[in-house]
């Protein structure tokens, strides 16, 4: 009986992988695996409890690079031994000069590329290559002029930014490994309204992560946030307090407290929620009404659409 099993490479690139349970794999197991054409070395870092089902998964391989398009699944051959693992590490000091090579051909032909890693099948029949680029790159004849030099197959796969800093790694404003090279397997979309809803500041410094775009951290607690914005008023609301009658000017979600600038003598008080009866005279009405629509489209720079995903 086989299983599936998600295998990672020293790229960074993950896919899965099915393997006989006569194999004893577990994670942590490097291991030998035949993909289409060649051989490849990685390591387990998932094993699924599931028995492997072609009819199911024939669907996940169509959706990964071009050497991963085909209808068979990556199969487990073996265990690594330690004439395989000498033969990986050969085969990273091989990549790391494959690197330099490229640099100076990308060099040559003034490509606006950005190499990531470079990494050689284990039976080096293939060297995959990553790079990050704002946009389209034409890169055919890098391929032509790497594939005579290395005398390989070579393949270019283009990234986006937050797979760039997954794979590179780092350090959080938290103090924490970034969650993208730690924990989270899919990048969830991640929009400025997230921000505003949780009455965040809008400084793109604030909520972009090290890759330049909006943490994905904004996307852990939304339905919570969400959750306790129904029952607080908005700021600009005229209400009434035991202090008399003003207007929000602030709110704390998760403290449900409001700041109300009182119409009198312009004073503020901090008070719950529940002590704030919210209410709209009729000038009020005609001067500041506005619905929820119009609400959510004000105070979002423009110069923060580049950070949507």
């Amino acid at each position: 009986m086989e299983f599936l099993y998600e295998i990672l490479l020293d790229s960074g690139f993950k896919y899965k992988a099915r393997g006989d349970d006569t194999l004893n794999l577990k994670t942590g197991d490097w291991c030998v695996i035949r993909r289409d054409f060649f051989l490849d070395y990685g390591q387990i870092v998932a094993a699924s409890h599931t028995p492997f089902d072609p009819e199911t998964e024939v669907k996940t391989v169509h959706s990964g690079p071009p050497s991963e398009k085909r209808a068979e699944m990556p199969r487990i051959q073996r265990k690594a031994t330690v004439v395989d693992q000498s033969k990986a590490n050969e085969n990273l000091m091989r990549a790391k000069s494959a690197m330099r090579t490229a640099a100076q051909y990308i060099e040559k032909l003034e490509l606006p590329m950005k190499l990531i890693n470079a990494h050689y099948s284990f039976d080096n029949k293939l060297l995959a290559i990553q790079f990050s680029a704002e946009g389209r790159v034409d890169f055919r004849e890098l391929v032509k002029q790497l594939s005579a030099a290395l005398n390989t197959r070579i393949e270019l796969r283009q990234i986006g930014v937050r797979d760039e800093t997954a794979i590179i790694g780092g350090l959080s404003i938290c103090g924490r490994k970034l969650c993208c090279c730690s924990f989270l397997t899919e990048f969830a979309s991640i929009n400025v309204k997230m921000a505003k809803e949780q009455d965040l500041s809008l400084t793109p410094s604030t909520i972009s992560g090290m890759c330049g775009r909006l943490k994905c951290c904004l996307k852990y607690e939304h339905d919570g946030y969400l959750e306790l914005e129904k029952s607080m008023p908005r700021r600009g609301d005229c209400c009434e307090c035991k202090e008399g009658r003003g207007r929000i000017i602030d709110r704390n979600l998760l403290t449900q407290k409001v700041v109300v600038q009182m119409d009198d003598n312009g004073r503020t008080v901090t008070c719950s929620k529940d002590e704030v009866n919210v209410v709209y005279p009729e000038k009020y009405k005609v001067r500041h009404g506005r619905n929820d629509k119009d609400r959510d489209r004000d105070d979002i720079p423009e110069d923060l659409s580049k950070l949507n995903d």
